[in-house]
């Protein structure tokens, strides 16, 4: 019998697409869904030119989903912290939160 060697992956975070219900049906019809978490998640340690590089594909994939709004929405509101949610990224999201703020104030 041969030995095989397992290699060892970064540890991803919880999947992009939440699964309760009361999140709305919205994530059923996300395009990421077909795509790896790895594409909106930025593994540890990841190199400025890989982590943008990355980031414009997911983005790709966001401009093409029939949900992006609603998961736009969703990141906000959770706020989720990282990752590529509905063509932003986590730093996009900041911005744009502060700028609801600041209208709100």
């Amino acid at each position: 019998m041969q030995a095989v060697a397992v290699r060892s992956l970064p540890a991803l975070p919880k999947p992009r697409v939440p699964a309760r219900e009361e999140d709305g049906p919205w994530h059923a019809e996300a395009a990421c869904r077909r795509d790896e978490a790895g594409l909106f998640f930025a593994p540890s340690k990841e190199p400025t030119a890989a982590r943008l590089s990355r980031e414009e594909a997911a983005k790709r994939v966001c401009a093409r989903c029939p949900v992006m709004v609603a998961c736009r929405e969703h990141a906000l509101l959770q706020p989720e912290p990282y990752g590529v949610w509905g063509g932003l990224t986590a730093a996009e999201r900041r911005v744009v939160l502060a700028r609801r703020r600041r209208r709100a104030a």
